[in-house]
Formats: C-alpha cells, sequence, structure tokens
C-alpha cells in the first residue's frame, strides 16, 4: 500500500529534505532537522499525493487514507503523552500547508486546533495560566471559522476591537481571562449566526475539517495567483504538516520568531529576523504588534539566542544555502518550526552566490543556476536621483529596495485595476494574501504596520519591488482613502514616492535614475559569460539604446528597425512626402532629404557598437502607418510640403490595407519601390565608409531584408543593395566587408530556407511575424483571448513571450537544419521580443543558433540564461551516462 504519512521528532524522521516533491519544502525541511537532532516539535506529514488525488477525484480522498490518519495521530498522542480534546493533559496541534516551492502565506494555517471546554480546562490547569487558555481558544475558533468556514476575518476582527476599546486598551495581550472568555462567547455566536450551526467541540471533526481546508486552499484565489505569478506548476499539490504546539505566549520567558541566515535585502552576511515576547507565530507576520530586531534576544535571552545562532548556522552549512527559518521559544526552550530556502532580492542573491563561492560552500556553476535570469531585472530598478529635491514626510523600515514613484491607491483591487494603465503605490495598514493581486500590479507598496518579515516585505522581496514596511507614523484611513502624518494628507491620486532601500516616504513626484551595478554582479556575469557559448545582442535603434545594451554586456546589435528613425517629428513630414508622390522621380527627391537623417543615424549606432556586428533591417511595416489619419492632419502636412490636403487624404485611403500586417511590407516595399532600398543600404554603407575615413572606426554592419518567403525576393533585394554598397565603398575609396542576409518570419521562408542560404549570409528569426503568422493570431488582437487559453490551461505560456517550441520552435530547427546543411558557417541569430525570455533562449541554445538579441535591458537576462542552458545541458547529459 502506498505510504501517505510521514514521521518527524524526537530526533528521527520518515522522510528527508531532498522529498520536497513528495513532503513539501516545509515537511522535507521538518524532518531533515529532527533527523539532525534540532528540536522540533514531533509531528507529521500528509504527501502531495494525498492532495493531488483529491484534486483529481473529486475531493474525495484515497482508499485507506483515513486509517493511516488516525493511526499517526494515535501515535502522535502517544509520542506527546497527551490525547487530543483531554480534561487533564490536552493535546493540542497545528495545521499548516508546505509546497515544494515556497509561497509565504498564500495557503492557509490553523494554529490551536483540539481547543475545546475540556481542553480549555486541562490547559488552564497544566499552564497555570486561565488567561492564555482563553486567549487560546480565541485564537482558535477565529482561525477555524476563517479558514474552515470562510468566514470573513473582519467580522471577528470588528468584535475584538470593540472589546479594547470598550476596555480602554491598545494590545491584545492586555485583554484579561474574563474580557477573553467573553470574546469567546461572541465569537461563537457570530459562528453559530454565520454557518447555523454550533462551533464544533469534537477534535476529530476540527482536525479533519482543518486537513481539507488546507487542500482546498491550494487552489484558492491568492494561490492560483501567485503561481501564475512565479510559474509555478499547479499541479504540484501541497502537503499538510500536523505539528504539536508548542507557545510562544505563555509570559515573558516564551516568544515567536522569524528569520534568515543572512540579510534577504543586501545579502550581507548577519543574521536577520525579528521576534515578540509572549506572542503566537502569526502575530509577527501580520504586523499587529511591531517585532524586535532578533540581536535583542541575545540581551532578553542569551542562551537561548547562541543555541539559535548554532542551529540556523549549521542549517545553512548543511543546505549550502540561505535559510528562512521560524522558532518558538516555549518557558525558555527553543524550538524549530520550519527551515527552508529563504526568498531574497535579487541583489541580495547574487551576492549571496559570490559569497558562498568564495566561502567554498558552493561551486560557481551552482551559483549560477541560483539565479532565475527574471530575477536580474531587479537589479536594473530606478533609484532616487540624488539631484532631487525631495519632502520626506515620513520613515519606515527599509523591506524590499528600490524606488517608486506613483499615484497613492488604498485597495489592492484598486491597484490591480489600475496598475496595468498608470503606476501607482498601494498603501495599506499592513497587506495579506488576498492583497496579492494589486501587490503585483503596484510599482511599490508602503504599510504602516509589519516588519521585515512582514507579509508586505516577504512578497515585496519576492517580486522584486520596493516595499516600506512598518511606517507607523502613518496614520491609514483605508474607508476613506488617505493618509496622514504630522498635518500632511496624501489622499487617493495624490503622488508620492518611496524608497524601498532607506525607508523614506515622499510627497510628491520624484525623478528616478538608473541604478549602478555591484561588483558582486560584474564578478557573477563574467562567471555567465566564461560558460555560454551562445552571444547576446541587442535590439536597438538609436545611440542611447546602443550605449544602454554595451554597458549590460550586449555583443552587437541584432536588430536596428529603421523605420523608428522615420517617426520622429522633423523627419516624419519627408517621409510622408515620398509615400504620396506620384512618381520615382519625386520619390527620390524626398528620400534623398531623409538620407543624411538616416547615415547620421547609422554613424551613431557603429561608434557605440566599437566594432560589434551591427544588423539593420530595411523598411518593414506598411506605408499606411505613415501617412495621416484625419483630414485636420491632412492639412497640417499639406502645409508643410506644399501637397494639396485632398491629393493627401486620397493617398491615404488608396493605401488602406483590410489586413496590413499581411499586406505591402517588407521586401515587398522593396521590390515595388527599389528607391527605398536603394536609398537605405546607401545610409548604412556610407556611414560606414565616413567613420572609416574620418578616425579607423572598424564597423561590421549586416543589412537584413524582411519578410521573404520565396528565395527570388531575397535575390533580387540582394542584387540591388550589392550594386549600391559596391558603388558607395568605390565613391569613397575605402575598403569595406558587410553582410547581406534575411529575417525568416514567414513560416514559407523557414520550409524554403536550405534555399536561400545559397544567397544569404545570416538569418535573423523574426519570432513576433514568424510566431503570429504559424498561429494565425494577430499580436496586437490576440491578447484579449490569450488570457482564457491561458486560464483554462489550453497554453501554458503566452506564445508572444515564451516561443511556442513544439509549433514555431519545430519550423526554426527545420531552416537551421535545412540552412546550414547549404551553407555550414551559415549565421543564424533571434531578433524577436523572445530573445530575452529565458526559456526561449534556452531552447536556441539547443537549436545551434550563434546569438540571440533581446532590449538591451533585458541583455544581463540572456546572458545569464545562456549560461544555464548550457550547465542543464551537462547536467542532462551527466544523467543519461549514469
Amino acid at each position: 500500500m502506498k505510504k501517505y504519512i510521514y514521521f518527524f521528532g524526537l530526533g528521527k524522521a520518515d522522510g528527508n529534505g531532498k522529498m520536497k516533491d513528495l513532503l513539501g519544502g516545509k515537511g522535507a525541511g521538518l524532518a531533515e532537522m529532527s533527523s539532525a537532532g534540532v528540536p522540533v516539535p514531533p509531528g507529521f506529514t500528509v504527501t502531495t499525493d494525498v492532495c493531488r488525488y483529491y484534486y483529481a477525484n473529486g475531493k474525495k480522498l484515497p482508499a485507506g487514507f483515513d486509517k493511516e490518519f488516525k493511526a499517526a495521530m494515535e501515535k502522535l498522542e502517544k509520542m506527546s503523552g497527551k490525547r487530543l480534546g483531554d480534561r487533564k493533559n490536552p493535546l493540542l496541534v497545528s495545521v499548516r500547508s508546505g509546497a515544494k516551492f515556497s509561497m509565504p502565506g498564500m495557503m492557509d494555517t490553523i494554529l490551536n486546533l483540539g481547543m475545546n471546554e475540556d481542553a480549555l480546562h486541562g490547559l488552564a490547569e497544566a499552564t497555570g495560566n486561565e488567561r492564555f487558555a482563553w486567549d487560546s481558544y480565541r485564537r482558535f475558533i477565529h482561525m477555524f471559522a476563517n479558514v474552515v468556514m470562510e468566514i470573513p476575518k473582519d467580522k471577528f476582527e470588528h468584535l475584538l476591537t470593540a472589546k479594547k476599546q470598550a476596555r480602554g486598551v491598545k494590545a491584545d495581550t492586555e485583554l484579561n481571562a474574563k474580557d477573553l472568555k467573553e470574546l469567546v462567547a461572541e465569537f461563537k455566536a457570530l459562528y453559530l449566526k454565520e454557518t447555523k450551526e454550533d462551533f464544533p467541540s469534537d477534535p476529530w471533526k476540527q482536525l479533519t475539517a482543518s486537513r481539507d481546508a488546507v487542500f482546498k486552499s491550494w487552489m484558492n484565489e491568492r494561490a492560483i495567483t501567485y503561481r501564475k505569478l512565479n510559474r509555478i506548476a499547479d499541479d504540484l499539490g501541497t502537503a499538510v504538516n500536523v505539528q504539536t504546539m508548542v507557545f510562544g505566549n505563555l509570559g515573558n520567558d516564551c516568544g515567536t520568531g522569524v528569520g534568515f541566515t543572512r540579510d534577504p535585502s543586501t545579502g550581507a552576511k548577519e543574521f536577520y529576523g525579528e521576534y515578540l515576547v509572549n506572542a503566537q507565530g502569526e502575530d509577527v507576520v501580520a504586523g499587529i504588534r511591531t517585532p524586535k530586531h532578533i540581536t535583542e534576544l541575545e540581551r532578553e535571552m542569551p542562551k537561548v539566542y547562541a543555541q539559535l545562532r548554532a542551529i540556523t548556522s549549521k542549517l545553512e552549512k548543511h543546505y549550502r544555502d540561505i535559510q528562512d527559518f521560524e522558532f518558538t521559544i516555549e518557558r525558555s526552550v527553543l524550538y524549530m518550526l520550519q527551515t527552508r530556502i529563504g526568498k531574497r532580492t535579487a541583489p541580495a542573491a547574487i551576492k549571496i552566490a559570490v559569497d558562498m563561492v568564495k566561502e567554498k560552500l558552493i561551486t560557481k556553476e551552482e551559483a549560477l543556476m541560483r539565479i532565475e535570469p527574471e530575477q536580474i531585472n531587479q537589479l536594473l530598478h530606478p533609484v532616487i536621483d540624488p539631484k532631487a529635491d525631495l519632502k520626506v514626510i515620513a520613515k519606515g523600515l527599509p523591506a524590499s529596495p528600490g524606488a517608486a514613484t506613483g499615484k497613492a491607491v488604498f485597495t489592492a483591487d484598486d491597484a490591480a485595476e489600475r496598475g496595468t494603465s498608470e503606476p501607482v503605490i498601494l498603501v495599506r495598514m499592513e497587506t495579506n494574501p488576498d492583497d496579492i493581486h494589486g501587490m503585483n500590479a503596484a510599482q511599490g507598496i508602503l504599510t504602516a504596520r509589519g516588519g521585515m518579515t512582514s507579509h508586505a516585505a516577504v512578497v515585496a522581496r519576492g517580486m522584486g519591488k520596493p516595499c516600506v514596511a512598518g511606517c507607523e507614523d502613518i496614520r491609514v484611513s483605508e474607508e476613506e482613502r488617505r493618509f496622514s502624518i504630522n498635518g500632511t494628507t496624501v489622499k487617493e491620486n495624490d503622488w508620492m514616492t518611496i524608497e524601498g532601500s532607506t525607508g523614506r516616504v515622499i510627497l510628491g513626484k520624484v525623478p528616478l535614475i538608473e541604478p549602478q551595478l555591484s561588483d558582486e554582479f560584474n564578478v557573477f556575469m563574467k562567471w555567465a559569460d566564461a560558460i555560454r557559448t551562445l552571444k547576446v545582442r541587442a535590439n536597438a535603434d538609436i545611440p542611447r539604446d546602443a550605449r544602454a545594451a554595451i554597458r549590460f554586456g550586449a555583443e552587437g546589435i541584432g536588430l536596428c528597425r529603421t523605420e523608428h528613425m522615420f517617426f520622429a517629428e522633423e523627419r516624419l513630414p519627408y517621409m510622408q512626402e515620398m509615400i504620396i508622390a506620384e512618381d520615382e522621380t519625386s520619390r527620390r527627391k524626398a528620400l534623398g532629404k531623409l538620407l543624411t537623417f538616416q547615415k547620421d543615424d547609422f554613424k551613431g549606432l557603429f561608434r557605440e557598437m566599437k566594432g560589434f556586428p551591427v544588423t539593420i533591417r530595411t523598411l518593414d511595416p506598411p506605408l499606411h502607418e505613415f501617412v495621416p489619419k484625419t483630414r485636420e492632419d491632412c492639412e497640417t502636412l499639406s502645409k508643410k510640403i506644399g501637397v494639396p490636403a485632398e491629393t493627401i487624404w486620397r493617398k491615404s485611403e488608396e493605401l488602406h490595407e483590410f489586413n496590413p500586417m499581411l499586406g505591402h511590407r517588407g521586401c515587398r516595399l522593396g521590390i515595388t519601390f527599389p528607391e527605398i532600398t536603394e536609398m537605405q543600404v546607401k545610409a548604412i554603407i556610407s556611414a560606414a565608409c565616413e567613420l572609416k575615413k574620418e578616425d579607423g572606426t572598424k564597423t561590421i554592419p549586416e543589412i537584413m531584408i524582411p519578410l521573404v518567403g520565396f528565395p527570388e525576393e531575397f535575390q533580387n533585394q540582394k542584387d540591388l543593395a550589392v550594386r549600391v554598397a559596391e558603388e558607395t565603398i568605390k565613391s569613397y575609396g575605402v575598403k569595406l566587408d558587410y553582410k547581406i542576409g534575411t529575417m525568416i518570419e514567414v513560416p514559407r521562408g523557414a520550409i524554403v530556407a536550405g534555399k536561400i542560404a545559397e544567397t544569404a549570409e545570416f538569418f535573423s528569426f523574426g519570432t513576433n511575424d514568424l510566431t503570429q503568422m504559424t498561429l494565425g493570431f494577430s499580436r496586437d488582437d490576440a491578447a484579449r483571448f490569450i488570457k482564457v487559453y491561458l486560464d483554462k490551461k489550453i497554453f501554458k505560456d503566452d506564445p508572444f513571450q515564451t516561443l511556442d517550441q513544439s509549433g514555431v520552435g519545430e519550423l526554426i530547427k527545420w531552416a537551421v537544419a535545412q540552412g546550414r546543411k547549404t551553407k555550414k558557417d551559415l549565421k543564424l541569430g533571434i531578433c524577436g521580443e523572445h530573445g530575452g525570455d529565458p526559456a526561449s533562449v534556452k531552447f536556441c541554445h539547443r537549436a545551434g543558433l550563434d546569438y540571440v538579441s533581446a532590449s538591451p535591458f533585458r541583455v544581463p537576462i540572456a546572458r545569464l540564461a545562456a549560461a544555464q542552458a548550457v550547465i542543464e545541458g551537462k547536467q542532462k547529459s551527466e544523467y543519461t551516462q549514469k
């Protein structure tokens, strides 16, 4: 019979730390700690297999599971010497989720399970603390009602707040046993009103209902959103951990805390965390009270602190990674409740990886595999311009680095709705897991409560968003949608800025600048460059973008879109004059005016690239994109170029196409209007020749003909380009090497690639068009139904963001094979948006391409993904050999 339950505790465990697939991260960590002799409250883990079965079989449990579950509970009772619901010596347990990958706060937890009237009596007797017993009961009813019965927790919190106000106290800890007894009665009455049944006193009913509620939480809205944002599969399932309760709220010799073995914001090798005296675990992360820095524990409980440092240091060395741990102190005795790989910001991840290589804990290859390529995006977050005049109105905790400016919003729903179209800062008393959608859409997050390990801080760090937490001086009114401090009020839609690196809250919109990259980043990327074989270029049309590309490690330009140069205000009228011209002579006259502009543009790009190749695509979009769209615009243009407005309007209507993206564009334009290609080739070659004559600047121009589907199309444009290039080079009296190739973006072009390669010197796969033509999806219109495809699991990824490897990818592999069969040294690259997507970059490596080209700010992402592709290939080869 399949084993569904794994025990841990008292120095033994059925499982181990490598069993995350089966036991989840929490269960695997508890098993590993138990075996290592770490003080862990005993318990057992229900495997992820049960969760998967639960969802695959109409929310039913496997045959024989109930019997195994009951036997496990009896074993735990025997091990602890206590019994559920016992009047003399009651056992209380926690029921917690635990997926393979950390999902902080996204699923449900229930504490103090087993509380009823008998257990209340026994707990009061055993601890000599009646107040604690009633508080434990109050907390349990609240959590059970919310998690299992889905009663909004606010309803219970209103009762708690009213009780504190009636007693004239601020903190829960100031309520006495009588107050808490009254609250328990009020909570039970509310439960009865909401559910039409009494609160369950049977511990077994409590336990089975809580277990199943944790399974159900795997598919709650916030968990689904979190998995989607972090690309975690929905079919992994969660484990359920049932563990003996230990209490941090029995008095001042008790406490609870969370921490990290290194700073998860900066990566510094220093003990990092927070704790509360006389508190339960959820008090720290919920931000109900502002916690103390963990170093203060050394003063308050020196022996416990020393033990905690020794255990966590041992765990870090054992796992060879930063640990995120939870602990409880009960009557001066330390218990470890969890250890797992800690989430961290990208700057911290890079620093920790580099430091651990220096400490000989991990290899360079392991360091490179520890960073998700997309994390590098966080390193490119803007920072506040040091020259800016700032009005700092408050300061909180620097919970997640970076700076963000936006309009204040006060609900997660508003942030989610508005954050896609304008920058917003989400301001809350404290965030909770239900806010995940708003946090994702916001530029940054500000909370009045909570510490460095609060929900807001942990989730923001994982998302790479700036966060200022625990800004206690601000008074937030979420109902009135405003916050105030010292006479200053910030209302909804007011501009504000936060700096997550310092904790500063600033009034107004503040200018931001690009950050400086750390020494550790440069070391890390050198390791990646030493391993990767795939080169990385950038898509850049202007010198500023080319400069950024070089700064981020680009090895050339893989796509310069010349049409972007024509949209500039001073050039567009000449482009429009050329399009409206009725004959070739008039077109050439207008193109002559554009030639100087184009030549200067290309000179700027060549200078920035310092001898790296620059691939320039000849005009691609349909001409209608450049002409006026209204009669008023026609009148304006008429005054500029001296052509009647009616003539311009007539030409605009003539150029209208029902499906322009499949119309008169790309090489089709160059074939019907060869003077356009002639001008562009002359501008490219002239720019290179002039630089060579002026100062000997080395250039490697690559002229790329777009939208080729027939070898004859390419041949037509190549013959023209070669003629113009040779004439231009001869006129300058210099020697110049150049290449002429094509974009493979029409499916037919991929199919006949072998024939095109007879005369083409390179291919660059334009995957934006290749995807839309292969799938028959308009990339401009498909977003509305692709979202439905993703929700219904028809698509795993948006094909316009991550390459469709089994469809479009097969066309690419065919074209690579046929092209190289014709010409062994054929240079191959990719220049669509997929060039900066890690999964697509790894595909390009496997497919045998020479380079990828990405937007400048995604160049570092592509460099790391290319290195990881090599490492993954080696790992797969070694596994196959074994």
